[in-house]
């Protein structure tokens, strides 16, 4: 398997950001820097990666709050999430003040993404999956080769996203779990957003929100 990961909880809310990075170039992502940047940096110092690019589920500000200061920081392109989540990057300085969090700067990506595309990290290609419901613009980010998917906070190890912040929708965050998570096979295991890591298929079967059982 050439695509290596480590999780980096990040933030009060123990967001998992991920350090992605290609086996056979040392090319990394980081994915959703939501927050204590220099806790990233060493997990990147570690690693003896280079980071080539940000990549982001959606923006919320646990996942998108150190976004803009680390790309300045490492001289790296943002993509993701998909634009529907403009609302939310524009809205991260409230979002601070709601919960608490330093104020970030506003940013704009250097790639909305939309559903069916790819991005690369190194030698590596993750397709691009438009996951609604828990924001309108919420994107995950899945390696056919390795079987992992980072899911953000569409789904969690028996549980699933919230849907009462402005713009989500629980019908529709149930659809994106079914209609395009889970046919990707039980086999699959995901990076959730936040808590440890599980596989579609003991979400089938356990998950009291989307398991098959329920219809």
């Amino acid at each position: 398997m050439s695509l290596k990961y480590r999780i980096i909880p990040v933030t009060p809310f123990q967001q998992n950001c991920s350090l992605l990075w290609c086996e056979d170039t040392l090319k990394a992502a980081v994915v959703d820097p939501g927050g204590d940047l220099e806790r990233i940096q060493a997990a990147i110092n570690a690693e003896g990666v280079t980071v080539e690019k940000i990549l982001l589920t959606h923006a919320h500000i646990d996942h998108a709050g150190g976004t803009a200061e680390l790309a300045r920081e490492l001289t790296a392109p943002i993509e993701g999430p998909h634009r529907e989540d403009e609302f939310w990057i524009k809205g991260l300085p409230m979002q601070s003040q709601m919960f608490g969090f330093p104020e970030p700067d506003v940013f704009t990506p250097d790639r909305w993404l939309d559903d069916g595309e790819e991005v690369t990290i190194g030698n590596q290609t993750l397709k691009v999956l438009h996951c609604p419901g828990h924001t309108p613009g919420h994107v995950v980010f899945y390696h056919p080769e390795s079987q992992l998917a980072l899911v953000g906070d569409v789904l969690f190890h028996g549980s699933i996203g919230r849907t009462d912040f402005p713009k989500g929708d629980h019908p529709t965050l149930i659809r994106s779990i079914r209609e395009k998570l889970f046919p990707l096979g039980d086999q699959v295991s995901f990076i959730p957003g936040h808590g440890p890591m599980s596989d579609f298929g003991t979400e089938r079967q356990t998950n009291p929100f989307v398991a098959d059982h329920r219809g």
